[in-house]
């Protein structure tokens, strides 16, 4: 079983965990999502931090990454993850170019 981590916008946080529910159901993957903050509770800047690297650990232990890209849209945030996952030699996977 392959391991990916799930990457995305924000704006998509309702539609990655069943995403992440399909890729582990019917595609055999284990999916390390990241955390989502349901609340909208504001964040310190160390919390944001915190959040940013554990979801970089998540990426550095997995075989690749998952780019949630509803109607090709990627942000900021997820380009940088993309480059990363790129420079530590990962698979990539577009949802945009994958059949769920």
């Amino acid at each position: 079983m392959r391991t990916i981590t799930i990457c995305g916008s924000m704006k998509y946080e309702k539609e990655m965990p069943a995403i992440a529910f399909k890729l582990e159901t019917k595609h055999g993957y284990n999916v390390l999502q990241c955390v989502y903050n349901v609340e909208k509770e504001e964040l310190t800047s160390l919390e944001a931090r915190a959040l940013k690297e554990a979801h970089y650990k998540k990426i550095d232990i997995s075989d690749g990454i998952y780019v949630v890209d509803i109607e090709e849209y990627i942000g900021d945030s997820t380009r940088e993850e993309i480059r990363y996952a790129r420079e530590h030699k990962k698979e990539i996977i577009l949802h945009s170019s994958y059949d769920l």
